[in-house]
């Protein structure tokens, strides 16, 4: 039996198996862009720790930011202000979208999901939140009631939060209404104010939900006049546009935020995974005409900005900032994208390839153009055994993320690229 095989096997007597972890491998360390395996094999790791480790596994600044704070204060429990949650807010409104200048402070993108569904229903006394079919939000039951990548989240939780809708997002590849993408001609927006019409009235919907890069749900980017038009139709209606980037934010598409490719703004933004470079936090971040309408005590949190997640995250967004990785994401997703659709051009068993930055999706098809599996699975299996840790996404789970640190070197990018395309290629 092998160091990772005992560990895992230990990990089954003590973990319940609604705990999945994507391989059965037991890491002992990280550095930069690559994780090495108790039995001391290095792997480069393109998962980013489901797009967390935007800086790569440990990076000095923010170690020894955390550390720093951890000799003086490591609890505040919403007792006392602290100087370095403070700066942590500072920093995270310097960076987000326009006029989103206010914070609150949690653990998880889930809590910042539930978080945004709560202040949108206080500040305008409606209960209807409209989300969009594919979508992930989180695992918490009121995450989970705007969640519908897939029906296993929900499945055996129901009833779910109530006054929740969902119509279809607008993914152009795998389009809801079977339309080709030259003809699809924004039936999703007729399709949501049809529905504004006749499930329920604008004005009792509080929220729309939406990833501006769909994650879990297959790693779509919505179309650039989809979005517009939602963010006109919600200003209309005073309804509040609640963007989730919990996994497109904080530099993973090249701009801090998707929505900045966009130049669309949201009322509501979420943000966590990458805000601190693997220490629990996350935030709601809104403008001061919503957030000051969210009296003392209308939510609350004991763990929410730790100093040392805070501290952290302060150190992330300097060293994203200082060292110009945005627009070297931006440059580099493009060789990137290039390379891949060459790779799939090469071999039909990759359908599409879409995404910005780091943050991109293949998805691989058979030879009726449906999802498959079995393949996407077949590729990720050799680019382990080859040394590269990619996961999958989608319902079909058909879909590799490929999400390498922000840091990434042109080798390591090149290097990857190669066992990926040696593993594409294999199935042949």
């Amino acid at each position: 039996m092998t160091k990772s095989e005992s560990v895992v096997r230990r990990g089954g007597n003590v973990f319940t198996p609604a705990l999945h972890l994507y391989y059965p491998l037991a890491i002992a360390a990280g550095r930069g862009v690559r994780v090495e395996s108790v039995e001391g094999k290095t792997y480069l790791d393109f998962s980013s720790g489901l797009a967390v480790l935007n800086l790569g596994h440990n990076h000095l600044r923010v170690i020894e930011a955390a550390r720093a704070q951890m000799e003086n204060l490591v609890h505040t429990g919403g007792i006392y202000y602290s100087d370095t949650v403070v700066k942590a807010a500072e920093k995270l409104v310097s960076v987000t979208p326009a006029g989103l200048d206010m914070v609150f402070f949690s653990n998880s993108g889930a809590e910042a999901v539930e978080g945004a569904l709560k202040l949108a229903r206080y500040v305008t006394g409606r209960q209807g939140i409209i989300s969009f079919t594919g979508g992930f939000h989180g695992r918490t039951l009121g995450a989970v009631s705007v969640t519908t990548s897939s029906a296993r989240y929900r499945k055996r939780y129901l009833p779910l939060l109530p006054s929740v809708y969902q119509v279809p997002y607008p993914s152009c590849f795998r389009c809801p209404f079977q339309q080709a993408q030259s003809r699809c001609d924004q039936l999703c927006l007729d399709y949501l104010r049809d529905f504004l019409e006749r499930v329920i009235y604008p004005e009792e919907v509080a929220a729309m939900i939406i990833e501006p890069v769909m994650g879990e749900g297959g790693y779509v980017p919505a179309p650039p006049d989809f979005l517009r038009e939602l963010r006109t139709l919600c200003t209309q209606h005073g309804i509040q546009l609640i963007f989730d980037e919990v996994q497109s934010g904080m530099g993973r598409t090249g701009q801090w935020f998707a929505a900045q490719h966009y130049e669309v703004s949201p009322d509501i933004l979420t943000v966590a995974k990458g805000i601190a470079s693997g220490f629990p936090l996350s935030a709601v971040v809104a403008g001061k005409n919503l957030m000051s309408r969210w009296e003392p005590g209308a939510h609350g949190t004991t763990f929410g900005g730790n100093p040392v997640s805070c501290a952290a995250s302060v150190a992330t967004i300097a060293v994203i900032e200082e060292e110009g990785l945005l627009p070297k994401v931006r440059a580099a997703g493009k060789t990137v994208l290039s390379r891949l659709r060459a790779i799939a051009a090469e071999c039909p068993v990759i359908g599409d390839v879409r995404g910005f930055g780091f943050m991109i999706g293949i998805e691989f098809v058979d030879n009726t153009g449906a999802p498959d599996g079995a393949a996407c699975q077949r590729v990720l299996d050799f680019c382990l055994q080859n040394g590269l840790v990619l996961i999958e996404c989608g319902p079909k789970r058909n879909v590799v993320r490929f999400v390498p640190p922000l840091i990434v070197s042109d080798t390591d990018l090149d290097c990857a690229l190669s066992i990926f395309g040696d593993g594409v290629r294999s199935l042949r």
